[in-house]
């Protein structure tokens, strides 16, 4: 289905690929990119569960826009073993002005064909999504 403020679908597979992440744990994050010439978001890249958040960080190029979800595992205060999704938008200041539009004007449609985000982050810069940061809204 198009997206009614950019025009842009959501391929199947961004679903399927959501749903094997969030029920078998079958990735431990997914990278999606905006296909310019299908206008539709499509999976650019899935990171196998033993890879870590430095793998997914370093999958985000440093000057295009993508939305990616990352299975986040961590320990409670009370030493539970727990796990949360988060939905990245990632937008550098070096991407273009029109790709960083796009990607703003689908964000929101985009998310919610992705039942079961837990947390949201946007982020222009490396060090706006450091994991600390990313744990710290785990609380």
């Amino acid at each position: 289905m198009a997206n009614s403020a950019s025009g842009l679908a959501v391929s199947d597979e961004c679903k399927v690929k959501f749903q094997e992440l969030k029920a078998r744990r079958s990735f431990r994050f997914i990278v999606f990119k905006i296909d310019d010439k299908d206008m539709e978001i499509k999976v650019e890249r899935l990171g196998e569960p033993t890879q870590g958040y430095g793998d997914f960080t370093d999958s985000l190029p440093a000057d295009e826009c993508r939305y990616a979800i990352y299975d986040l595992d961590f320990t409670t205060v009370e030493n539970c073993q727990k796990s949360k999704i988060f939905f990245f938008s990632w937008s550098p200041d070096t991407a273009r002005t029109r790709s960083k539009m796009l990607y703003a004007s689908s964000k929101d449609r985009f998310r919610r064909e992705l039942d079961g985000i837990q947390c949201e982050i946007q982020a222009t810069d490396p060090s706006e999504m450091s994991l600390d940061i990313v744990r710290s809204r785990t609380n």
